[in-house]
């Protein structure tokens, strides 16, 4: 008897699961259901713009998506369109895989002054996503201050200081390139509380900052230590002598070289956010790292700012009708069981850590799971799936955009790109996306 299964969320998570359910061996019908008409999570709305080699991911998903055993629902919200409960008494299984959409909060204090702002939502407006659209982040400043040394943190200090020369094969919202062109900034602080062996950033996005058009990276030399200790973990210890022979070359640059400037600041611990109503100075204390934990030194100093950019984590929302850690920010689970007929994968399940490739493992426990879940007609209830949900949204009135529908929503977005290099011009709002579809 066929298996039906649905999984919540089409990020990589998703659909990583969807793809070892058809590989699995066993009989299932998967359908996915995203809140936005738009698939592929992160891969959209998180991927730096510039990174479309990253990006390219999405055609292995596409090909998922295409298979006859499984349907899109698109544009249809858990516990808004249709409850977690429902779902669960319509399929024989269901997967949570909703990632972890919003910010780990900045607790210091004048964390909630005009002008911070959380990377997740950050990186969300310059990506299009229509949660972030009307974010509009005030950045008639000629400083900014991130807080937090991985790769999220890098991408966000590169986007604020790429030119649109520099973007001409990205596929940055056309909101937020026209706003980081016109801006004044000329200098972006990248900080972290500990120091350059223990930043969580990968060398290739390291040195995409020597190769900017209008910005050179700098590194102070004195907070470069001389040499690796041995005692390091192999793979960490070749990570950080990469990352320091890239700092070292930074540490030589010329400021004066290029019009604009990212600086390291490592062993600077954020204490509180200066100003009035909007953010005018960030305030740090110097730090030292004593068995891989920053402590504070006593001495503090400050970075005059007009815009602060918290890159520290990622964290999930509760769901519903399923239980929630609120201290680990995930849903409990013994590696990917929930409940019975219930799963999870991905950030929900982990928490946000690890890249893209790091969710491939989540799926296939997950859908090992299933398959034995349900081998036999003595286990598998024979749940209708689609067959119920579908007549359901629509006596509900819900628009369900299919994969079909978001085909064409996506060949107006390259449409739009016009004679540009660019790869799409985005939609950035729902009401957009839908107007597509009506003609």
């Amino acid at each position: 008897m066929t298996i039906t299964v649905a999984i919540i969320g089409s990020g990589p998570a998703g659909f990583y699961t969807a793809d070892a359910l058809l590989n699995g061996g066993c009989d299932v019908q998967v359908d996915i259901i995203e809140r936005l008409p738009t698939p592929y999570g992160l891969i959209r709305g998180g991927v730096a713009p510039d990174h479309q080699t990253t990006k390219k991911v999405a055609r292995k998903y596409e090909q998922t998506a295409l298979f006859n055993q499984v349907r899109y629902f698109g544009n249809v919200e858990v516990n808004k369109d249709i409850s977690l409960a429902e779902l669960r008494e319509m399929y024989d299984a269901v997967v949570l895989a909703v990632g972890a959409p919003g910010d780990r909060k900045l607790t210091i204090p004048g964390a909630d002054k005009g002008g911070v702002h959380g990377s997740a939502a950050f990186v969300g407006w310059y990506n299009g996503h229509p949660d972030f659209r009307d974010l509009e982040p005030d950045l008639n400043t000629d400083a900014a201050v991130v807080i937090g040394n991985g790769n999220v943190a890098l991408d966000c200090a590169r986007v604020l200081v790429r030119s649109r020369e520099g973007m001409a094969h990205a596929d940055i919202a056309n909101h937020a390139m026209e706003t980081i062109e016109q801006a004044p900034l000329t200098d972006v602080y990248l900080t972290g509380r500990r120091g350059p062996l223990e930043a969580k950033f990968t060398n290739v996005e390291l040195r995409e900052l020597g190769d900017l058009e209008q910005a050179v990276p700098i590194a102070r030399p004195e907070q470069l230590p001389d040499a690796v200790p041995d005692d390091m973990e192999a793979r960490a210890k070749r990570l950080a002598e990469r990352n320091l022979a890239s700092l070292r070359e930074y540490a030589q640059n010329d400021p004066a070289s290029k019009p604009k400037r990212i600086h390291f600041e490592f062993f600077a611990s954020p204490v509180a956010i200066l100003g009035d109503e909007r953010a005018e100075a960030v305030s740090f204390e110097r730090t030292e790292v004593i068995d891989g934990h920053a402590k504070g030194t006593g001495e503090f100093f400050e970075i005059p700012c007009g815009l602060v950019i918290a890159a520290i984590g990622y964290r999930s929302d509760p769901i519903e009708g399923a239980p929630f850690d609120e201290k680990a920010g995930i849903i409990p689970n013994d590696n990917g069981r929930v409940d019975s007929g219930l799963y999870a994968v991905g950030w929900i399940k982990r928490g946000p850590s690890g890249v893209i490739s790091s969710n491939r493992p989540d799926g296939v426990t997950v859908a090992e799971y299933i398959c034995e879940d349900f081998k036999d007609s003595a286990t598998t209830s024979g749940k209708a799936g689609r067959d119920a949900l579908a007549p359901l949204l629509a006596e509900r009135g819900v628009r369900v955009v299919t994969f079909d529908d978001w085909k064409k929503i996506e060949a107006a977005e390259i449409e739009r790109a016009g004679e540009d290099s660019r790869p799409r011009d985005k939609f950035v709002s729902v009401p957009e996306m839908l107007k597509v579809l009506d003609g």
